[in-house]
């Protein structure tokens, strides 16, 4: 089994904008910079694919897209802890721990990102619909993380596979300092089932060999 550490959390102080909402304003104050920590072990039951998969930059609502830590107190509203922020934005912890859980899998013929120039036998292309504590009408928040997954053949841009994924971790209260730790195992759940899905969805459908006759499946033998 393998772990995947995708950094140690960090604590520093530093100025930054304070903010209410999505939109933010008023004041400065000191806020505490947030890095989950990925940790990611290597399944057992992962089949290993002589492809390679590259990880395409996550698209999201600007307010995910960013280093603010969402809050959803009540179902129609969406604000950001004061005082706190993440290290990285929720779409670059979230590509960053998807590709290091693939490398250190030692599942594939190789993995990377698709700004690292690498042309992959497969790409995933994910959409984060959510990345934030939400309330849910009770007392306590839960890290809440929903995006849909597309395993997708690089060399005609079909959709392999596709597949909604949403994972709920419960906080331990309502400080953020309480709910990051909740964020750590909600990466890693999410994580993990987005490569075990991916390998297997490629495992399932073997990427049709291009230099062949259109409609023409390819032979073994």
């Amino acid at each position: 089994m393998k772990a995947l550490t995708l950094s140690v959390a960090l604590a520093s102080t530093a100025a930054l904008a304070g903010c209410s909402s999505l939109l933010g304003g008023g004041g400065r104050e000191p806020t505490t910079i947030y890095a989950p920590q990925v940790q990611v072990d290597t399944d057992a039951a992962w089949p290993s694919i002589p492809w390679t998969i590259v990880v395409a930059n996550p698209s999201a609502p600007r307010v995910i897209d960013s280093s603010r830590i969402a809050v959803r107190p009540t179902p129609d509203e969406l604000q950001v802890y004061h005082g706190a922020a993440w290290a990285q934005s929720g779409t670059d912890m979230l590509q960053n721990a998807v590709v290091r859980a693939l490398e250190d899998s030692g599942r594939t013929a190789g993995a990377g990102t698709t700004e690292s120039g690498i042309r992959g036998t497969f790409k995933l292309v994910m959409d984060v619909r959510q990345f934030e504590a939400d309330y849910a009408g009770g007392d306590m928040p839960s890290a809440t993380i929903v995006l849909n997954a597309k395993l997708v053949q690089s060399y005609d841009q079909s959709v392999t596979a596709s597949r909604t994924f949403k994972v709920v971790q419960p906080a331990r209260g309502t400080a953020v300092d309480q709910v990051v730790p909740a964020f750590d195992q909600a990466l890693s759940q999410v994580t993990s089932q987005i490569v075990g899905w991916a390998l297997n969805s490629a495992k399932a459908h073997p990427p049709i060999d291009p230099t062949l006759p259109k409609n023409m499946p390819a032979t073994s033998g």
